[in-house]
């Protein structure tokens, strides 16, 4: 019964320790990015890319998704502005019957954005993967990316350990999601894109690069 008593002990200082790890893995990275996110009308420099990183158009329960529409917005917003010149999206492409980049191409050509100035990555199935890929893939040496403040703030964070200066902007917050609910998870996303970053993780897919030009 001791032994036992100190094994649940043991496991249960390095659950307290693992979980207070993580929030400041979180903290740390909202204090590291913050410097480099902007609103979309603040006065910043010009990129040559904006990078819109992807998710479905509908919820699950085929409800409109309003992460996927304000980055729509503000990505031709942006465009419209002149703020960025070539748009990559970057997003899921792992089946046949779902393609992110190639849905919120449609539709950003919908808002104005002409289809030349349009770059799809179809590898891109996570932040992680998306920010690496627009290095070395695409050879970008900075990028604006655009999504919600949290996710952006996270691809910064990627970005900046593997080379390729990012600033972001973010869209507009999605009212009436649990705060608590959004918190815990991208506490869980911080504290993976810290690991894959320390262990040297590569993403799933590289391949030749593409010239945006």
């Amino acid at each position: 019964m001791k032994k036992a008593g100190k094994l649940f002990g043991f496991l249960f200082t390095l659950l307290v320790l693992s979980g207070i790890l993580l929030i400041l893995n979180y903290f740390y990275i909202d204090s590291y990015a913050s410097a480099y996110v902007h609103n979309p009308g603040d006065d910043f420099g010009s990129f040559k890319v904006g990078l819109v990183l992807g998710t479905s158009k509908y919820t699950r329960d085929n409800r409109e998704n309003l992460y996927y529409k304000y980055r729509i917005q503000t990505t031709a917003e942006l465009f419209k502005k002149g703020k960025i010149q070539y748009i990559l999206i970057s997003g899921d492409n792992s089946t046949k019957y779902y393609n992110e980049p190639l849905r919120m191409k449609e539709d950003l050509m919908k808002s104005g954005v002409t289809e030349d100035k349009i770059v799809l990555d179809y590898a891109g199935f996570r932040t992680y993967d998306s920010m690496i890929r627009a290095k070395e893939i695409f050879g970008l040496d900075s990028v604006l990316v655009i999504s919600q403040d949290f996710h952006v703030k996270r691809a910064i964070f990627i970005a900046k350990h593997k080379g390729l200066y990012a600033e972001g902007v973010r869209t507009r917050e999605v009212k009436g999601l649990s705060k608590w609910k959004i918190t815990l998870r991208e506490i869980g996303a911080r504290g993976k894109a810290t690991w894959d970053l320390l262990t040297g993780t590569q993403p799933k897919f590289l391949g030749e690069k593409i010239i945006i030009e």
